[in-house]
C-alpha cells in the first residue's frame, strides 16, 4: 500500500494489468452478481434529472424493474445501488447486436443526450473505493469473470491505473493521478 493525499492505494493498481475485453466476457459485470452498482449520494440526484433522457434506451424489462423498485435501491447498510432485474442484471443494462451487455446511461451519454457518463463505481471498475472518515481506500477488485481482461492487459502491458486513467481523474483529480504515475514509475524500477 502507498499513500497519495488522503488515499491509501493498493500496489495492485500499478502491478496488475487489465484491459476490458467485452468480446470475451460480454459485459458480465453488469449481469452477474448479487447487488447493483454502488451509487454516490450525488448520483441519486443526477439519476432523477437524466432519467427522462435515459428511459428511451432501456429494455422493457429494465424499465419495469425501475418502475417497481425505483431509480435506485438502498441496501441494509444504507448504501445506494442500481436496481436489479431478477436479482442479477442491472436494470440499466441493454444489449448490442453481439449480445454484449452495455449501459443505457452510457449509451445516452454516447448519443449526446446527457453529460453524465455512467455511475462512478462502474467507470472505476475493477477498482473499488471505500471512504472512511480520514481517508479513502483504493483497491483492485479481482473477480473471476474478468480473467479475460487480465489476460488482455498482460498481452498489451497496460497496468490497471493506466486503463482507468479517465475514471481515476474523474474521482480524484489530475494532480492525484500525476502523483500516482510518479509512484508507479518509482515502484516499478
Amino acid at each position: 500500500m502507498f499513500q497519495i493525499g488522503k488515499t491509501i492505494v493498493s500496489e495492485d493498481l500499478v502491478e496488475k494489468q487489465f484491459v476490458c475485453n467485452l468480446d470475451a466476457c460480454k459485459g458480465a459485470c453488469c449481469i452477474d452478481g448479487d447487488a447493483g452498482a454502488p451509487l454516490e449520494d450525488t448520483e441519486l440526484i443526477i439519476l432523477e434529472e437524466i432519467f427522462p433522457k435515459v428511459k428511451p434506451f432501456l429494455r422493457e424489462e429494465g424499465l419495469k424493474a425501475i418502475e417497481k423498485q425505483g431509480l435506485y435501491t438502498t441496501n441494509e447498510d444504507g448504501e445506494h445501488e442500481t436496481p436489479l432485474l431478477n436479482g442479477a442484471d442491472c436494470a440499466y443494462v441493454i444489449f448490442d447486436d453481439k449480445n454484449i451487455a452495455l449501459c443505457a446511461i452510457e449509451e445516452a451519454y454516447n448519443q449526446g443526450e446527457i453529460t453524465f457518463k455512467k455511475p462512478l463505481s462502474c467507470h472505476l471498475y475493477p477498482v473499488r473505493v471505500q471512504d472512511y472518515s480520514e481517508f479513502a481506500a483504493v483497491n483492485y477488485h479481482h473477480w473471476h469473470i474478468c480473467s479475460d481482461a487480465c489476460t488482455l492487459g498482460k498481452e498489451l502491458k497496460v497496468p490497471v491505473y493506466k486503463f482507468l486513467k479517465q475514471a481515476l481523474i474523474r474521482r480524484f483529480g489530475e494532480t492525484w493521478f500525476e502523483e500516482l504515475e510518479l509512484v508507479a514509475k518509482n515502484h516499478n524500477k
